[in-house]
């Protein structure tokens, strides 16, 4: 087993600056998950390494849902903390919290916890995949929790993958508050600052571009300030080269009286000389609330849906946004108990 500070907090810690921010003062939700995962892929990537085993990098597969507990603002310092809770033959587990700490004050509040599943790929083969060397767990249970953890990861990112033939399609002079009206998308070149030594892009960069989309989504529907709420699980369905152009799409799926659901996907074109065609490379779900300047939650218009599958895409945001709604009521009442 590795020594117990390769497994425990690899930190990082940087105050946040105006370029990190929104207009209001707000830190984007995609800086937070960039630094995230970069504090997931040290961790991760050394503790691959620490075996007898062939030279590898961690590569992001999944990020399971994280809520963003409160906003951060410029010149306040996040510190972020990464721990392995479990490995599996070809993958490791890895839960990150995000503290935010004002300098002036000394206060210290947590604003994210969140859980990442890496995979080792090999420095001399991309495409191969290498063996984790295991952890020891304190308590059997750890184990036992941590196997269940990634048979349902496994079974979610397989459902996903099997859903993800859309594509977004521009409107000509769309109503507001409809789909149509607020749908963004975003074209990027991958160049060398976003990729990994395997020349594939970093986790990171893709959450932050995304995130980027989802935000411009929100508040050309809402017109005010806006904040990230919460991600639904992000899926990593395949690598993207470096040389690549990446689409990132974002439309609004959900309104509710204080929040607003984005579906946000990428899809990958090859380089010029590559065979492959274009292919979707992540998928995810990102939640916006709306704020007033003194940073209030304002009510969300209610998004007008037009066609089939708007209406269908409503009622599945509606099914995800009850579901939550009912699991964080459970964990209130069971935290009352206790």
């Amino acid at each position: 087993d590795p020594p117990a500070a390769e497994r425990w907090g690899r930190c990082l810690r940087r105050i946040m600056r105006p370029d990190d921010a929104n207009i209001a003062g707000n830190v984007h939700g995609g800086t937070v998950l960039k630094m995230i995962e970069e504090a997931g892929a040290i961790i991760s990537t050394r503790h691959c390494n620490s075996g007898p085993g062939e030279p590898c990098v961690a590569a992001l597969a999944r990020v399971e849902r994280t809520d963003f507990l409160s906003p951060m603002c410029i010149g306040e310092v996040a510190n972020v903390s990464a721990e392995i809770t479990y490995t599996s033959k070809h993958s490791v587990e890895v839960q990150v919290n995000v503290m935010s700490e004002n300098i002036l004050t000394g206060a210290k509040k947590v604003t994210n916890k969140a859980t990442l599943w890496y995979v080792p790929l090999s420095l001399e083969n991309v495409n191969k995949v290498v063996e984790v060397p295991p952890i020891q767990y304190v308590r059997k249970e750890q184990e036992d929790e941590g196997r269940k953890r990634y048979e349902e990861q496994k079974l979610d990112r397989l459902e996903t993958k099997q859903r993800n033939g859309d594509v977004i399609i521009p409107v000509i002079n769309p109503e507001p508050h409809t789909v149509g009206y607020s749908q963004s998308s975003l074209i990027h070149l991958v160049g060398p600052s976003d990729c990994t030594l395997l020349g594939f892009v970093h986790g990171g960069v893709t959450m932050k571009l995304m995130d980027e989309v989802a935000g411009i989504v929100a508040a050309r529907h809402c017109k005010t300030n806006i904040v990230t709420a919460s991600v639904d699980a992000i899926n990593f369905h395949e690598k993207i080269k470096k040389g690549s152009v990446i689409t990132i799409s974002g439309r609004m799926t959900f309104t509710s009286n204080k929040s607003m659901e984005i579906e946000v996907f990428v899809d990958a074109d090859p380089f010029v000389d590559e065979p492959q065609e274009r292919y979707r490379a992540v998928s995810a779900f990102f939640t916006y609330v709306s704020l007033s300047k003194e940073g209030k939650p304002l009510p969300v218009p209610q998004l007008l849906t037009e066609t089939e599958d708007e209406k269908r895409r409503f009622e599945e945001g509606k099914g995800r946004y009850l579901q939550t709604k009912a699991k964080r009521q459970a964990q209130m009442q069971q935290a009352a108990r206790h």
